[in-house]
């Protein structure tokens, strides 16, 4: 049921209340939910429960949803990204009935008799028909999955290094059933079983090559500064995949997914501009390897960032593929390059990535009104590539963003 228009008057009433006690709210929300829902820790992030991610992005996104209650559209991108990671999780509409008892519980806790029946009642109604909406796109998204209805069992087979910090997994389906394609940028959620947490836990990781019909690969970043048992730090379950996890253990995978993807079978001979920094090449590497056995005749420009030469990953398969395929080029920023790292063939600038640098043509493709540009990496970095292009005058529809990390409305 829609709000009435007294409703929406209410709830952007509250958006200055939200923006002074959202995290509050949530804080407690999540307190309240896990304490009394423990089977639901294995669904929630415990890395950004304990070091507060997850209550800050969910108060961000009931600001969010307050002030653009008139005009949802707005939204749409945000709500896109939050259903494929919830339908990667095998979220249910059974979980959106427990979030909203403990969402609107938490909110009367909070602000009390500020919290009037009538504000209650708009703000009921305003969850469920955000709620309704993505019940309805995470189902159409399982229809899409076909018979793969929740999590999978798959074997390790081979743990390769690709740097000092990032490794490759391979994948193979337990069942030996073959596996269903995915759009190149598309990730799938990994759970594993955690006994210092006493429950599985579930993070994304971009599949980071061409689709196969018998493994998938990640490539996952291992973070040194990480101590040990440090739940707070966001690469506490990327480290555990390292440290932990050998070839021949099975871990659980979810069905491939993620609105961060290039359509090798679009119809556009537009050229791919992939710019990344660190392991945000995982996603670039896929898109990659993806067209040049699908379409191979399109202009692709691989920009990439790296801290250093030992932490370059896929320096020579993306090396060989420039070599191999003339409408592909690459530029690689490498900020401090090893003393037998030649420039001009491992590298090309020894400084943090800068576009001025680059030839607005033959890298940037500036010229080109159908090339798309993907970026991915920090979210500074990606703020800052944004903003680069922009400025370049390029539109904002042909910027792809991808962002690794707890996601939100705002």
């Amino acid at each position: 049921m829609s709000l009435t228009p007294d409703q929406v008057k209410l709830i952007k009433a509250t958006v200055p209340v939200l923006k002074e006690h959202g995290n509050t709210i949530t804080t407690h929300f999540y307190d309240l939910l896990l304490k009394e829902n423990p089977s639901l820790n294995g669904i929630f992030n415990q890395t950004n429960q304990k070091n507060g991610h997850q209550a800050g992005a969910l108060a961000g996104s009931l600001y969010a949803y307050a002030s653009h209650i008139d005009g949802l559209g707005l939204l749409s991108p945000a709500v896109e990204k939050i259903c494929h990671k919830h339908a990667s999780m095998y979220v249910q509409p059974e979980h959106y009935d427990v979030v909203g008892t403990y969402l609107l519980r938490s909110m009367g806790d909070v602000l009390g008799e500020a919290l009037t029946p009538e504000i209650l009642e708009a703000w009921g109604q305003a969850y469920w028909q955000l709620a309704d909406i993505m019940i309805k796109q995470e189902d159409s998204l399982y229809k899409s999955a076909g018979p793969w209805t929740s999590w999978r069992d798959f074997r390790i087979s081979k743990k390769i290094p690709e740097s000092e910090e990032i490794t490759s997994f391979y994948l193979h389906p337990v069942d030996a059933k073959p596996l269903p394609s995915y759009l190149p940028g598309q990730y799938i959620s990994v759970a594993t079983s955690v006994p210092s947490l006493h429950h599985d836990q579930n993070r994304q990781y971009s599949l980071s090559t061409a689709p196969s019909p018998d493994h998938y690969r990640i490539s996952v970043k291992r973070e040194s500064a990480v101590k040990e048992g440090d739940i707070t730090h966001p690469a506490y379950i990327s480290n555990i995949l390292h440290s932990d996890k050998k070839e021949g253990d099975i871990l659980q995978v979810s069905h491939p997914y993620g609105e961060f993807y290039a359509d090798p079978k679009e119809n556009s001979n537009g050229a791919l501009i992939l710019i990344s920094a660190g392991v945000g090449i995982t996603p670039m590497v896929s898109i990659l390897d993806t067209f040049v056995q699908e379409n191979k005749d399109r202009k692709i420009s691989f920009i990439h960032a790296t801290r250093s030469s030992g932490v370059q990953a896929f320096g020579s398969h993306i090396r060989d593929t420039v070599c191999k395929y003339p409408q592909i080029t690459s530029v690689i920023f490498n900020k401090l390059p090893s003393v037998d790292a030649k420039q001009g063939t491992d590298y090309d600038f020894a400084c943090r990535m800068d576009l001025d640098k680059l030839d607005k043509q033959q890298d940037l493709c500036l010229g080109d009104k159908q090339a798309t540009y993907y970026v991915c990496g920090p979210s500074g970095f990606m703020r800052d590539m944004g903003n680069k292009l922009k400025n370049y005058g390029v539109e904002e529809q042909r910027i792809k963003l991808e962002i690794f990390g707890t996601g939100n409305l705002s």
